[in-house]
């Protein structure tokens, strides 16, 4: 079992409000609040968070799921797309779209999409999320 740490912050409230969230190993230390999630202010917020664990989390998996295959050789590149919609009074999280650019030699293209497939059911980041969640993969051996 693996237990990780973050802290976020919020001096004042709403729209004026400051906020820092930082994680225990450091990787993370940053501004977020309104400008940084609504205006393109330098900083962090929630939705790039999740887009950044999500890719991470998925190219991992996959990673493992191809040395688990035997395959010890390659390359994989994921961008990860959160969207953040309104509803109703409030917001959510509505989909996660990973487009994963992988070359691996050797394998073939049915063989990685299924591969893919699986990483993308079962990383654990999939798991927790429960918005749609696509994924678009481009492939060369």
């Amino acid at each position: 079992m693996s237990v990780n740490t973050a802290t976020a912050r919020y001096e004042g409230l709403g729209k004026d409000g400051k906020g820092h969230v930082a994680t225990k190993s450091g990787a993370l230390d940053a501004p977020y609040g309104f400008q940084t999630r609504f205006e393109d202010a330098p900083g962090t917020n929630p939705e790039e968070q999740i887009a950044a664990a999500h890719a991470s989390c998925f190219t991992m998996a996959t990673s493992f799921a191809l040395a688990g295959e035997g395959y010890t050789d390659g390359s994989l590149e994921t961008t990860c797309e959160v969207t953040l919609e309104k509803d109703g009074d409030g917001f959510k999280v509505s989909k996660s779209a990973l487009s994963l650019s992988a070359k691996v030699p050797g394998l073939d293209k049915a063989k990685f999409e299924e591969i893919a497939a699986g990483a993308k059911a079962n990383c654990p980041i999939s798991k927790l999320l429960t918005c749609e969640i696509t994924l678009e993969t481009t492939f060369a051996s």
